[in-house]
């Protein structure tokens, strides 16, 4: 499903931090993907649909190198993502095998895949910072994939980093790892996030002008009042 570049243009100036605020509030505890960090500093903001993959633990007669070229392989579904997406893969945490190396990193980049994001690990590290695709991950290890998982389907409900992501769900990801948005939210999130964002900048500069937390963070009715006189002004400037 093509993502209205509307939600792009709003998101990607909204922090991971503020999402999981208003998430939060409407009874969302569970965002955060675990263990993905970004493979390189620097990487930018990111806003994208979830296309998922999914390994589960090898088995010998499945997880081999010969399976690489099997019409279920991570080759088929990197064909199949489109541009755009983020591709979030559920490696179950394991570290010691890479999901993908460089020359599929560089293949996602080819299709315009705007990030790979996963609770494992990449392989060919420098190869794949080399791709200039933006990745978030654990790290890096050189055996492939097969030494320590299989790889089993893509498009398919996940569990990465401990949170449930179906097909279609909204990341945004940046220096502190990637939050789930659920489609069924997006709108909401959309409509509540800039004001979040835009109050939680009002209290810091109250903050640096040297006033004390109590009352302002979270915003009394005073401090409400003083923050609503402030967003009436700025919007008639």
């Amino acid at each position: 499903m093509t993502l209205d570049p509307r939600i792009i243009e709003t998101l990607s100036v909204i922090s991971t931090a503020t999402i999981t605020t208003v998430l939060l509030k409407k009874g969302l505890r569970n965002v955060w993907l675990r263990g993905t960090r970004p493979l390189r500093a620097g990487q930018p903001r990111l806003v994208g649909r979830a296309f998922t993959l999914r390994f589960v633990p090898a088995r010998e007669d499945l997880a081999t190198p010969e399976s690489w070229s099997s019409p279920t392989s991570t080759r088929a579904a990197i064909e199949a993502m489109p541009e755009g997406c983020i591709a979030v893969v559920d490696a179950m945490g394991v570290t010691d095998a890479g999901i993908f190396g460089d020359i599929l990193c560089a293949r996602m980049a080819k299709k315009g895949v705007a990030a790979l994001i996963t609770d494992g690990v990449v392989r060919d590290v420098a190869g794949v910072l080399g791709t200039g695709l933006p990745v978030w991950c654990q790290g890096g290890a050189a055996p492939p994939s097969v030494a320590g998982l299989t790889f089993v389907n893509w498009q398919e409900p996940i569990a990465c980093g401990g949170v449930a992501v179906f097909p279609d769900d909204l990341i945004v990801v940046d220096d502190d790892g990637a939050v789930l948005i659920p489609a069924a939210l997006i709108d909401h999130v959309v409509s509540i996030a800039p004001d979040q964002e835009r109050l939680e900048g009002w209290i810091m500069g109250e903050v640096e002008n040297g006033a004390s937390l109590p009352g302002l963070y979270p915003p009394n009715a005073e401090n409400k009042a003083r923050y609503e006189a402030f967003v009436s002004e700025t919007t008639r400037g």
